[in-house]
């Protein structure tokens, strides 16, 4: 007497809903790439080759009006020193980072590299590779 099995297990695996997933997660990691942006002001960075791997603890930004930003926020030139010493209290190793529109005098950068020297952080700044 021979003994029939009454269901056989289905071995194959269906990946048309595992494709369709991943299609989807990389267009939403494309669009939320694109709408990532750091610096939101519209300024045109000189050309550069060294990099700095160190993440900086703020950012100054300078505009080809010569207007001043810090982290976004707009402030005049005589509040970015207090500013700086007030949100650098406690921080070991401060790091500034400046974008600068390349059509800026290198005057302005002199000015925000002495008020680093007085306050004792670490300068650098922004360029496009």
């Amino acid at each position: 007497m021979a003994i029939k099995r009454g269901s056989k297990v289905e071995t194959s695996f269906g990946s048309a809903s595992m494709t369709d997933l991943m299609f989807l997660l990389i267009i939403f990691f494309m669009v939320a790439m694109t709408m990532v942006n750091t610096n939101a002001l519209q300024i045109m960075l000189p050309k550069g080759t060294n990099r700095v791997n160190d993440k900086p603890t703020t950012t100054i930004t300078v505009t080809s009006k010569l207007e001043y930003f810090i982290d976004g926020n707009p402030v005049n030139y005589e509040q970015i020193e207090p500013m700086l010493k007030k949100r650098f209290e406690g921080v070991k190793k401060p790091l500034v980072m400046v974008n600068m529109d390349k059509h800026v005098q290198v005057d302005e950068f002199a000015k925000l590299m002495n008020m680093a020297k007085r306050g004792g952080y670490s300068l650098f700044m922004m360029t496009t590779p």
